[in-house]
């Protein structure tokens, strides 16, 4: 054929092409734009195209998908898209019509969550329009919940009234959500530490009746100090002012919640949000809305997250990419003396970047690295730059290998022993980001700004790391993964597993629960899913009734080693009935998995039912997705099978025939400081 001839065919080839991809556009756009809903798969596919086209599709284009997906009953797919119109904070009007939708997806096929939950509403201003937001949020963060609202300012009456409708819900948690005028300080007060005690005694007296009278753990939402005020910029400088009881009122309520009471810092998102957007007395006035429509999303997202960190699901490891994350351009080709790393407003924001992520890590969240580079190159940066502000030591696993990213976050999950869904990956290519999407979808991803400058409010703003409260353990976790590594080369070079058992020197200290350790104690309740016959959750106080009941065994464990404390790493609950022990909880911490932990637990537990007079023991497995690690549990330990329905299996060990189990390589740990 005419050369010539061959260019204009491909030339008219690519034009055509080109003609019908702009055409496929303009369809996608019209449907896309036009008010009748999608009926058709053809025409909901035109807008999967559209939304591929695009990192961060809008909330409205996802909720058309959503609704095209819930009449095409292809649920999954309604449920996907769902989940992502509420990546962002807003508008209220796409949260408050994604709220409508989940309703009606949930009434033709309810969803499995990770979690479900009961939560009273009760707040001082009208809460119907947070309600439904809530349950949305609270949905994408793997969370169904069942909600009863008390009525507008009817809290204090419902609270102080133990046959009202909250108590009668049997909530698993109470959210306290009043407004700054709810709060009984004057304009200025004659004695401002009086009103101080007696408005902070007037919210924990609230707190006190919740706990009294019903299991559920309290969520207090503090204060938002509003913009306006009479005293100017001297009003921090008048201790009786308003402004400054309400700021000393947030402090106090932290102070005292410890890890009885979740506390959702209001002030600091409506100041996150902007004040004048957080408060409009428009809707005040007209409806008693006291938090703008369009900062409810914000509200309920925080308030959300808040509460998946209570029930164990906030993310546990940050993995992420080098070159441009890290720092700037791309060290195997740019050098150690070619990357943006200080010195420059792009090598500072990569620089504070780490400095946020040393944060992050100092309270407990794992550090990981997954990046498309040769290991030597990779490693450079870390050992010889002088702005470095992370070290190799800082990372719990690091993968730099030519593999595909889905292969080596799963190998990180692997060497971590936690599961995908508690990673979440920073990377500042979108196509890898979309792979992670599509390929690995239990992994969380944060979409990056192309600006450095906000990769740490990108990573913020996702609320992925939210905590419920900070314990020892959290503080020490990662130094303990760290210490991981040095014990698994003693595994490998041990030659056998009773030889590698004995070279620890592992000590145990176990003992009932004491108020000092509820709060990890509950946590592991909480969170854990792999070591866990179960899976019962019990909040705070449900676990401190069980340590105040005189017939239910509670036990927790604490392991150490040659190279490191564990800290409290194993819980068992049990209860006395009929001359046996009843296990109604048996869990640890995936750090110590292989330990023979177990073997210790219970061959205490066994101690203790002989002198309660008790010759058996009945353990329950309750398989879920995540504990088939403990499938056989009962059975290797020669429980025998008594019962078996719709996979749950019921076991009994007969302790006066097969005698006390053995626990042959920890020893006890008796120092007094081991309670600390």
């Amino acid at each position: 054929m005419d050369p010539v001839r061959r260019r204009r065919e491909r030339r008219s080839d690519g034009e055509r092409a080109s003609g019908l991809a702009a055409r496929n556009a303009r369809s996608s756009l019209h449907i896309a734009g036009r008010e009748q809903p999608v009926t058709s798969a053809a025409e909901r596919d035109a807008l999967l195209e559209l939304a591929a086209s695009t990192e961060t599709p809008s909330p409205e284009l996802c909720l058309k998908i959503a609704r095209a997906s819930l009449t095409l009953e292809d649920y999954g797919t309604g449920y996907a898209w769902l989940a992502r119109a509420t990546d962002s904070p807003g508008p209220f009007v796409a949260w408050a019509s994604a709220a409508g939708l989940l309703a009606k997806l949930e009434a033709a096929a309810p969803p499995t969550r990770r979690r479900e939950a009961r939560v009273s509403l009760a707040g001082s201003y009208t809460t119907s329009q947070l309600g439904p937001l809530l349950r949305l949020a609270a949905f994408r963060r793997g969370i169904r919940l069942e909600l009863y609202e008390t009525g507008f300012d009817a809290y204090t009456q419902e609270i102080f009234d133990r046959s009202s409708g909250l108590y009668a819900f049997e909530p698993d948690y109470v959210i306290l959500a009043p407004h700054e005028g709810a709060v009984r300080f004057p304009s200025l007060a004659e004695d401002p530490a009086r009103a101080l005690d007696d408005e902070a005694a007037r919210w924990e007296g609230l707190w006190e009746a919740l706990h009294e009278w019903s299991c559920a753990r309290v969520m207090q939402h503090t204060f938002a100090i509003r913009p306006e005020t009479a005293w100017g910029h001297v009003a921090g400088r008048v201790p009786g002012s308003r402004d400054e009881l309400l700021r000393a009122l947030n402090a106090r309520l932290a102070e005292a919640a410890g890890d009885r009471v979740l506390i959702v810092d209001c002030d600091r998102i409506a100041a996150a949000f902007g004040k004048r957007g957080w408060f409009d007395d428009r809707y005040w006035h007209l409806a008693k809305q006291a938090v703008a429509l369009d900062a409810l999303p914000e509200l309920a997202r925080h308030t959300a997250a808040v509460l998946a960190a209570a029930e164990g699901l906030s993310a546990k490891c940050v993995v992420l990419d080098l070159d441009n994350t890290l720092w700037g351009g791309v060290v195997a080709e740019d050098g150690l003396a070619g990357i943006a790393l200080g010195g420059t407003p792009q090598g500072e924001a990569h620089v504070a970047f780490q400095e946020y992520l040393l944060a992050l890590r100092a309270r407990g969240i794992l550090l990981a690295v997954v990046s498309k580079n040769n290991s030597a190159d990779a490693k450079e940066p870390f050992e010889s730059h002088p702005d470095m502000r992370l070290r190799l030591s800082h990372f719990a696993a690091f993968f730099a290998n030519w593999e595909d990213k889905p292969t080596n976050l799963r190998r990180v999950a692997e060497e971590l022993d936690i599961g995908l869904d508690s990673l979440v990956f920073v990377d500042d290519n979108p196509a890898e980001r979309e792979a992670i999407r599509q390929v690995v979808p239990e992994v969380e991803v944060v979409t990056l700004p192309k600006d450095p400058s906000g990769y740490v409010r990108a990573l913020s703003d996702s609320l992925f790391f939210e905590a419920a409260s900070l314990t020892s353990a959290d503080l020490a976790r990662a130094g303990q993964y760290a210490a991981r590594s040095t014990v698994a080369r003693l595994e490998q070079n041990a030659g056998s597993l009773e030889n590698f058992y004995a070279s620890l020197g592992m000590e145990a200290f176990v003992a009932p629960f004491d108020e000092l350790n509820l709060p990890r104690i509950a946590q592991l309740i909480g969170k854990t899913n792999q070591f866990n016959v179960t899976t019962r959750r019990h909040g705070l106080n449900a676990v401190r009734a069980f340590m105040d009941d005189p017939r239910t065994v509670t036990l927790y464990l604490r392991l150490r080693d040659h190279f490191v404390d564990h800290g409290l790493v194993a819980v068992l609950i049990a209860r006395e009935e009929d001359g046996l022990l009843d296990i109604d909880t048996w869990l640890m911490s995936c750090r110590v998995i292989g330990r023979t932990v177990e073997d210790e637990l219970l061959m205490r537990l066994c101690t203790l039912a002989q002198e309660r007079g008790c010759s058996r023991l009945r353990g329950t497995f309750i398989p879920t997705a995540k504990n088939s690690v403990v499938h056989d549990l009962f059975e290797r330990f020669g429980f025998e099978l008594v019962g078996e329905k719709d996979g749950l299996t019921t076991w009994v060990y007969d302790i006066a025939e097969k005698g006390v189990v053995k626990s042959e390589f920890i020893s006890a740990w008796s120092d007094a400081a081991v309670h600390a």
